[in-house]
């Protein structure tokens, strides 16, 4: 039986499971019903001013469990046969999510900060330290907070999967590293934007888009100006909106004169923006924010492309998902390059169904 009671946010703790939406004030969803709670949410919860919330207790997981004893055994036996764990995918502690998240907040505001760079670097640390230490090959999208309520997160989730791209790639631990340091700080540019403009619950005019695009050349002008920022990590924060066919801005560069930092960031800026709700669009699913990266053979880099759909994680091992013949399935194996298409095992057939080989399965899809 599920319990609810109400709790006042100074007594709430780590694994308590919130019973309502928080919502900002243009109605966006910013902590959603059912979510376990963690230091990082319960401190955003705090500084939003909310004295008390609702929190439930009780066996909400316990029908899953019945589904799965009532397994037969061929469907546990080809399940058990054909799983295959993910790559390793980042993960990052309490600890360093709070440092990071309060790091990048004190980055957006403290531009002409003398601790600026240093600042940078312990963050970028704390990223490179979460993929080195379990030698990290993915990340699982659907763990990566995306919000347009704070900028932070859309850093942090761009330079995180840069990192990997990066990885991905073979580029050095160098590299790797200043390509954080350029997601983390690839909209640092829009510090200086008006927050009429930034904060408009409304799509922009031309005019205030047109401002609003200067961020890449803004943030380009407040790391150019630190002697600590390489070149290539500036140049990466100017180009991250080009276009491999020249429809990009600042400059409308073509591929030729675009770094390979900045195409990589363009991949995942463009994806994470996608996923992130506005406040005149809903966000796309992951499905389909995917599904429109693989269109933009024109605009994107097609090896940052490749990279980030052979690292992305959409449906891990273990998940259950509905396909699209009415069959429920079980995914046992992802197939690096085939992000939408991973084997699954039929939970009522047995039916091992490899959806990115077997040409008999090519109408089949996961909905």
């Amino acid at each position: 039986m599920i319990k609810r009671y109400f709790v006042r946010t100074s007594a709430l703790k780590e694994g308590m499971r919130i019973d309502q939406n928080i919502k900002d004030r243009l109605d966006r969803t910013l902590v959603a019903r059912g979510t376990i709670l963690d230091d990082y949410v319960i401190e955003g919860i705090r500084k939003r001013g909310i004295h008390g919330v609702y929190i439930s207790e009780g066996a909400e997981d316990l029908e899953p469990v019945k589904k799965e004893e009532k397994l037969s055994p061929v469907v546990r036996h080809n399940i058990e046969k054909n799983r295959t764990e993910d790559p390793v995918k980042v993960r990052l502690s309490e600890s360093v999510k709070k440092r990071v998240s309060e790091g990048i907040q004190y980055l957006y505001n403290n531009s002409e900060s003398k601790e600026f760079s240093d600042a940078s670097n312990r963050i970028t640390t704390d990223l490179m330290k979460a993929i080195d230490d379990n030698d990290a090959l993915a990340v699982d999208i659907s763990t990566l907070k995306t919000s347009d309520e704070y900028t932070f997160k859309h850093s942090v989730d761009v330079a995180t999967m840069s990192m990997i791209i990066a990885k991905k790639l073979g580029m050095s631990s160098s590299d790797v590293y200043n390509i954080g340091v350029a997601g983390l700080l690839h909209d640092m540019g829009k510090s200086k934007i008006p927050l009429e403009i930034l904060n408009k619950p409304a799509r922009l005019n031309d005019e205030e888009f047109a401002i609003m695009k200067s961020h890449s050349e803004l943030g380009y002008r407040i790391l150019k100006e630190k002697e600590e920022f390489s070149a290539q990590i500036s140049l990466a924060v100017l180009q991250h909106h080009e276009k491999m066919n020249g429809t990009g801005y600042p400059m409308g560069c073509k591929s030729d004169r675009i770094i390979n930092y900045a195409k990589i960031l363009s991949v995942c800026d463009v994806y994470d923006a996608l996923v992130t709700e506005r406040p005149y669009k809903k966000p796309f699913s992951q499905r389909n924010a995917i599904e429109m990266i693989m269109s933009m053979t024109e605009e994107l880099d097609i090896t940052a492309m490749r990279a980030f759909l052979a690292t992305v994680i959409l449906y891990p091992v273990d998940s259950t998902v509905q396909l699209s013949n009415g069959e429920k399935a079980r995914v046992v194996e992802n197939i690096e390059n085939s992000v939408l298409r991973p084997t699954v095992v039929g939970l009522k057939s047995g039916i091992v169904y490899n959806l990115s080989e077997d040409l008999s399965c090519a109408n089949i899809i996961i909905l």
